[in-house]
């Protein structure tokens, strides 16, 4: 027995193997995954856990949504080149502003850009395939990707735990009937429960665990790591800044709330004050959380930034800001985001 554990050791020893060899074979067994802008900047890999921070209305869920559209759709399909992945995702909604249309609707346009590259109209494409055939090429494409997608509701902590749980049989069941498992894990957002879990005070059940928020946390975090370790997938997570009682910004003054009377020019200096303050997405999630984010994202609307309305100005109100915090890239790029993708402002 211990000599052949021994010569097992020495035939693991004897391997030799290149640094070329070994990066060839990591790449092979876990490449890197392409995501659109901005998320493209960091190689992200099955088991990262990536935190897309930002105020509302900075672009969080939409970035979700084309992720999602990037993951369902297939590298190719009938010889037409999408430069999807082909797998299978799965959306957990937990503050219930999911919006199937848009989602639809980045979906078409990218199977409509990628028939349009295929076809182009110079080459009389439709003289070949009547409009019918390629509508139904289309919308047959369409449905393929679809199937790929599973919704999630939740409405309070325990429904997202209950979810996590069923996560593994629910990947499974998928790849009996598609082939493939869940590959993106999709969560929006972590924080809409912050209030509601954090309202009454800790209390101890009879088993003698105790329901904080931190302890709520710690459940989330241990169902994700399960998961992680039996089947790797790539979790994306938005998250928004949440306000403490007291703290006001400058949309209380623009509702003109009764709260916050005050002449024009205090309530300026207040609230520029304030957004500043509110703007650096103070960190509000246990430790436990942060150990187990692997990549940072912090996004910010140029229109909050700048002070404006949507009455002000409509267009600045379409072009973000993306800063990576972990890993530091020390760059700050503009974007924008459209039914035909994201692009950089230079």
């Amino acid at each position: 027995m211990a000599g052949d554990a021994g010569c097992g050791a020495r035939e693991w020893l004897a391997v030799d193997e290149t640094a070329a060899a070994f990066l060839s074979r990591s790449l092979s067994t876990r490449p890197p995954i392409l995501l659109p802008p901005p998320l493209h900047r960091a190689p992200l890999r099955p088991g990262n856990v990536v935190e897309i921070a930002g105020p509302s209305n900075s672009g969080k869920s939409q970035l979700l949504l084309m992720a999602a559209v990037q993951c369902i759709l297939p590298k190719e399909w009938e010889g037409v080149y999408f430069g999807g992945l082909g797998k299978a995702v799965m959306y957990i909604d937990l503050d219930c502003r999911f919006d199937v249309l848009r989602l639809a609707q980045i979906l078409r346009k990218r199977i409509t850009q990628g028939c349009g590259s295929a076809h182009p109209p110079s080459e009389d494409f439709e003289k070949d395939v009547s409009k019918d055939k390629f509508h139904s090429f289309q919308d047959a494409l369409f449905s393929d990707c679809m199937k790929r997608f599973l919704y999630v509701r939740c409405y309070n902590s325990s429904e997202l735990i209950a979810a996590l749980k069923s996560l593994n049989s629910q990947s499974e069941a998928r790849s009996k009937v598609l082939g493939i498992g869940i590959y993106f894990l999709l969560l929006d957002s972590i924080g809409a429960f912050y209030w509601i879990d954090r309202a009454p005070q800790p209390t101890t059940e009879s088993k003698g665990t105790t329901l904080s928020f931190q302890s709520i946390t710690e459940n989330v975090v241990q169902e994700i790591r399960k998961f992680l370790q039996l089947q790797p997938v790539l979790l994306l997570v938005t998250k928004a800044p949440t306000y403490g009682e007291g703290i006001t910004t400058s949309n209380d003054f623009q509702r003109g709330s009764s709260k916050y009377v005050l002449d024009d020019s205090t309530a300026s200096r207040y609230s520029k004050r304030e957004e500043e303050k509110n703007s650096s997405c103070h960190e509000y999630m246990p430790s436990a959380w942060q150990t187990l984010v692997t990549h940072r994202i912090k996004l910010q609307d140029l229109a909050q930034e700048a002070g404006l309305s949507s009455e002000q100005d409509n267009d600045a109100l379409s072009v973000h800001t993306s800063e990576w915090v972990h890993p530091p890239l020390n760059t700050k790029e503009k974007f924008y985001i459209k039914d035909d993708g994201v692009g950089f402002i230079q």
